[in-house]
C-alpha cells in the first residue's frame, strides 16, 4: 500500500533532519509491510494490520521515536520499553542511525508477534496475544 498523503504531509512539515529520518522510516515500513493500512492516528503516522496498530513514529522534542506496539515481545535488546503495555521504541536523532537490517527484522517481528490493541477498550485494558 502506498504511503498515505497525510503521512507525506506530516513528514514534509518537519525540519530537514527529521524529514530525512521520517521519510526513510516510512519508505522501509511501506516496503516491508505492503499490506498494512497507514494513516495519521492520534496526530502521528501509524501502520495497521487488520485494524491493529503495529508500528508508527512521532516527533519528540529532541528525536524521532519509532514505536512498535508489541515490541516488548520481540526479544530485541536495542528496543527500549515504552509505556505500561507491550510497546517498545527506538529513538533517532539522525537518518544515518537507521540500520535497515535491524528495522527490517523488527518489522518482520511486528507482523508475526502482535498483541490485540484493537480491542483493548472492549477488554477493559487487558491485552491478549494474537496468533
Amino acid at each position: 500500500m502506498p504511503i498515505h498523503p497525510d503521512i507525506e504531509a506530516y513528514n514534509a512539515k518537519l525540519d530537514l533532519n527529521n524529514h530525512l529520518i521520517c521519510g526513510s522510516l516510512a519508505h522501509v515500513i511501506a516496503q516491508k509491510l505492503p499490506e498494512a493500512e497507514n494513516k495519521i492516528w492520534h496526530r502521528h503516522p501509524v501502520w495497521f494490520l487488520d485494524g491493529n496498530p503495529i508500528v508508527g513514529y512521532n516527533k519528540l522534542k529532541d528525536c524521532i521515536q519509532l514505536l512498535f506496539w508489541s515490541g516488548q515481545s520481540f526479544d530485541e535488546p536495542l528496543l527500549q520499553v515504552e509505556g505500561k503495555f507491550k510497546a517498545a521504541q527506538f529513538r533517532y536523532t539522525s537518518a544515518d542511525q537507521i540500520v535497515v537490517a535491524d528495522l527490517e527484522r523488527w518489522l518482520a517481528k511486528a507482523r508475526d508477534i502482535q498483541w490485540d490493541y484493537k480491542n483493548i477498550v472492549k477488554r477493559k485494558g487487558q491485552l491478549e496475544r494474537l496468533n
